[in-house]
């Protein structure tokens, strides 16, 4: 089965990796969906380590992968894997003296394409990220915004199935920056490649993404659907007039984990969840003066999970 066949595009198991004394990667167990998907943590949180274990750039303390369908323990099913990823990686990987149709070209053959191919794609994918007319120019003489274009270029060059992208909007202006995220929308929603974005611009992420996996000291401390988590964080803030009391029973009868402040009431959303408040006060002395619901953003996300960590 490839991996377009698959309910998702990578499974760890028990993926850990060592540098001596320190464990970057700590017995990941991880499934990541099709689409677009979010990897996040703070620094050191082993994002970097988890994507080069996923190339192959680094060997495996211990667990394995599963990625497009493919084995990670087998050189032939490392071998298959990597010809159907594309990388952008966060430090320059270009040669400054080449132009970049020679440079994307080049990439390409080292995927397996033929010349031929190989320099028809890179006049294509040039001219889809932007650089067009400025592809016989040495990389050395671009800007770092037409860098990191090319950079996502020579990823496209050999059409893979997934694209890895590890901080791509890194150096770059507001203008270019809102380019790059709509190119990444684009090859996503419109092209149909599975993309694993990893960023530390939340917004970018949120922009771009459906998924989201966080990270911090090398364990997972949440993943899923991003609209869903955000919504199963979603609260009211209510405050009310009357007995505190007796309204924080009702809230623990309907079994709602509400927090107190004064007669400031944090109560998690339940759907149609105001109606029945409203229904169970009547009578008895309690008026609700305020109700507002919050969404949690994904940066709340974020530092709610990194804290747990902390705690941890």
């Amino acid at each position: 089965m490839n991996g377009s066949e698959l309910p998702w595009i990578v499974r760890t198991h028990g993926l850990s990796k060592r540098y001596g004394e320190l464990e970057a990667l700590k017995g990941v167990d991880l499934t990541i969906p099709p689409g677009s998907v979010g990897l996040l943590g703070p620094n050191g949180a082993g994002k970097s380590t988890l994507i080069k274990c996923l190339l192959g750039l680094l060997d495996l303390t211990d667990g394995s992968f599963n990625i497009l369908g493919y084995d990670s323990t087998t050189r032939e099913g490392k071998v298959s894997s990597r010809q159907r990823i594309g990388y952008v990686p966060e430090d320059d990987c270009l040669i400054n003296s080449m132009n970049a149709l020679s440079f994307v070209k080049f990439m390409g053959e080292v995927s397996g394409l033929p010349p031929g191919d190989s320099m028809q794609r890179a006049h294509e994918v040039l001219h889809y990220v932007g650089i067009g007319d400025e592809r016989y120019r040495p990389v050395g003489t671009y800007s770092t915004g037409m860098k990191q274009k090319v950079k996502l270029a020579q990823a496209l060059v050999h059409d893979p199935e997934l694209l890895i992208l590890d901080e791509p909007t890194n150096g770059m202006d507001p203008k270019g920056r809102q380019e790059m995220l709509d190119l990444i929308l684009d090859i996503s929603s419109s092209h149909g490649k599975n993309i694993l974005f990893s960023s530390h611009l939340l917004p970018d992420v949120e922009h771009v993404c459906e998924s989201v996996i966080i990270l911090d000291e090398g364990r997972i401390v949440e993943q899923g659907n991003i609209s869903e988590l955000k919504g199963e964080s979603a609260f009211y803030e209510i405050r009310i007039k009357g007995d505190q009391d007796l309204f924080f029973g009702i809230l623990k009868d309907m079994g709602l984990d509400a927090v107190r402040t004064g007669s400031l009431f944090k109560v998690p959303y339940r759907e149609g969840l105001l109606d029945s408040l409203f229904r169970e006060v009547r009578g008895k002395g309690i008026q609700i003066r305020h109700a507002r619901r919050f969404t949690l953003t994904l940066e709340d996300l974020f530092v709610r999970n990194i804290k747990r960590g902390e705690v941890r």
